[in-house]
């Protein structure tokens, strides 16, 4: 690993025995997963009250919010089909379950499609759109906060590629896919969207999207690119950020970057995997209207070819550059909005998944309990079983993979208890060698408690299914 990592806690042993501290917080940490597996059957809809920043961290209710999350982009699409609605249930069922609550989305859906939200620009299927209905109302239901996605950067769902297409039929004068960002047609269609979905009316819970403590937040575009522009600076995030602002108050917003750098900070582009897309983590998130910063990771795509223990090595740098600059230049808190390990690797097996998502998990836990920016991290992506032509490499399936259900609900619990600690006043979280907690020993404390929840919750599945379908994009 690189010398800049930051290094683990150390487990404080004394005369052959752990410290008080150690045995205190372990005791914390199972009453927490006891008080929050009991939460999660109830279902309730915990966790009211708007998510907000406070610094370079987030807050629920005025107290500390940190949390383990996960993508689930085709809940819209599947929940337009009635009967296959359960589904979206069953997901959000099992992730609160384990302790997930935090959920990332799409909304949107562009063209002429069958499961298309926005057939052509500002007609719209009430269906469809009932789809995005029902998943709100679902989520509040299990108690967990979305994040909501306004278009792609990509043709999948139609896109940044639709919306200029529909500009040209029209007869606008576009050259290519990146007027999306200029073309004064363009944007106008983009901010009817925006309107349209915060203004919208739940046909189920009769909330306005936009007063609906369920939204986390608003994300303006999934992994924007721009080729025509390098430099990164995008006038589009300060002009729709600032017109989303004036639709709601309310909720968080943030841009839906994936963290490459731009020209702000050159000496930064050594972070970049070897390329740039026509972004700049810096300046895109230093508009006053977007909230918090997010960053996505592939590094078994971004370096195809060379070691997990490389990959792995890439991936922190990653993070803890992204979590610096967060921390001191935009003062903004961070979410890993996406990471994930693909099953359409050669030599990929559970394990090395596992392994790789508990070494970010660990990142993740360590940079919070410090005090850091980072607020949570959101794996790609759940789904539920018969969801084949949905899946892309990433997706799991807690009920038929119990070690990596284990692992979630784990870091889970852990994200809670940390947010529990830290409500009471940072003195309450070890922070000095003497009495830090091996990561791996809160691990240990959680995992009867977890292999019986499991048990409880998700009996082992006889088989598991192959999987094929959307790729995440690649330069």
């Amino acid at each position: 690993m690189q010398s800049n990592i930051r290094p683990t806690m150390a487990t404080y042993v004394e005369s052959g025995r752990l410290s008080w501290r150690v045995i205190f917080l372990a005791f914390v940490l199972y009453m927490s997963f006891c008080g929050c597996a009991c939460e999660a059957r109830v279902h309730g809809g915990k966790g009211g009250g708007f998510v907000r920043t406070k610094g370079t961290n987030f807050v629920l209710n005025g107290s500390p919010f940190l949390f383990n999350g996960f993508n689930a982009y085709w809940m819209m699409n599947v929940a337009s089909d009635p009967s296959e609605r359960y589904k979206v249930t069953k997901v959000l069922q099992d992730a609160a379950d384990a302790g997930l609550s935090v959920c990332r989305t799409w909304a949107f859906g562009d063209g002429s499609n069958d499961k298309a939200l926005q057939i052509s620009p500002g007609v719209y299927d009430e269906r469809v759109f009932q789809g995005l209905d029902f998943v709100v109302a679902q989520a509040r239901k299990y108690g967990l906060k979305l994040t909501l996605s306004f278009v792609n950067n990509y043709k999948d769902f139609g896109g940044r590629p639709q919306y200029v297409e529909w500009a040209r039929s029209s007869g606008a004068h576009v050259k290519s896919d990146d007027d999306f960002y200029t073309n004064p047609i363009v944007k106008g269609y983009y901010k009817n969207h925006v309107e349209r979905v915060i203004t919208r009316v739940n046909t189920i819970t009769r909330i306005p999207y936009k007063d609906d403590t369920t939204i986390m937040a608003w994300e303006l575009i999934n992994e924007p690119r721009c080729q025509v522009d390098y430099s990164g600076r995008m006038a589009w995030v300060q002009e729709m950020a600032a017109f989303v602002k004036s639709l709601d108050q309310h909720h968080l917003l943030e841009v839906g970057m994936e963290g490459f750098y731009g020209d702000t900070m050159p000496e930064r582009k050594q972070i970049n995997p070897g390329y740039q897309v026509g972004t700049d983590f810096i300046s895109n998130n230093l508009v006053r209207e977007i909230d918090f910063t997010t960053i996505h990771a592939y590094p078994d795509q971004w370096f195809s070819g060379q070691t997990d223990d490389s990959q792995m090595a890439f991936m922190q740098r990653w993070m803890l550059s992204h979590y610096e600059d967060s921390r001191t230049v935009l003062k903004k808190p961070v979410v890993i909005a996406e990471f994930g390990k693909s099953s359409k690797d050669p030599d990929f097996n559970i394990n090395k998944r596992d392994s790789y998502m508990k070494a970010v998990y660990r990142n993740i836990y360590m940079e919070a309990r410090t005090g850091g920016t980072v607020g949570g991290g959101l794996v790609w992506q759940l789904m539920a079983d018969g969801m084949g032509s949905y899946g892309d490499g990433y997706e799991i399936i807690l009920s038929e993979n119990p070690s990596t259900d284990g692992l979630i609900s784990q870091q889970s619990h852990a994200m809670t208890t940390l947010s529990q600690l830290l409500r009471t006043g940072p003195q309450n979280v070890p922070i000095d060698h003497a009495h830090e907690i091996e990561f791996d020993q809160v691990e240990e404390h959680l995992s009867v408690s977890v292999s019986v929840s499991h048990l409880l919750h998700h009996p082992p599945a006889k088989h598991a299914h192959s999987r094929k379908g959307l790729r995440k994009a690649v330069p």
